[in-house]
């Protein structure tokens, strides 16, 4: 592959990856949840397995630990998490969703889905189906991080 069609690409997927987070994030916003920004969707799918760490919210999204600290405050401030004691490390906080931040991860999914099932629309089912195996390929876990 040339430099120039390397970048083309490159270009192409910033700018998918890109829209994608801003149709998620206009979702969201249509659907009640207001005063948050497309950053803390990134850290609500790193807490929504299981919860996590302060210091592992801050590997996840590429940050400082102080300022992970603060994205963490915002979210417990505006009620979409809670901080809880850690199961192994009395230490260490847990950070989880409440159910108001569960409910906001359900409408960033129905939001996705609305964003993907207009791509179908664009290039086909199929297509779409083939382009996420070969995205997973190239980057099987993540992580999804925002593009400061």
């Amino acid at each position: 592959m040339q430099n120039s069609d390397a970048m083309a690409l490159s270009a192409a997927l910033l700018a998918t990856a890109g829209g994608l987070t801003q149709r998620i994030h206009e979702g969201v916003v249509a659907r009640g949840f207001e005063g948050l920004r497309p950053a803390h969707g990134f850290a609500f799918a790193r807490l929504a397995p299981d919860g996590a760490t302060v210091t592992d919210l801050a590997a996840h999204l590429g940050m400082t630990k102080q300022a992970a600290s603060q994205l963490v405050e915002e979210l417990v401030r505006k009620g979409f998490a809670e901080r809880r004691p850690h199961p192994v490390d009395a230490r260490a906080r847990l950070i989880v969703l409440t159910e108001r931040g569960w409910d906001c991860t359900r409408a960033a999914e129905e939001a996705a889905a609305e964003a993907v099932r207009a791509w179908a629309d664009v290039i086909g089912e199929g297509e779409v189906r083939a382009l996420h195996g070969l995205l997973a390929r190239v980057a099987p876990n993540g992580p999804v991080r925002p593009a400061w």
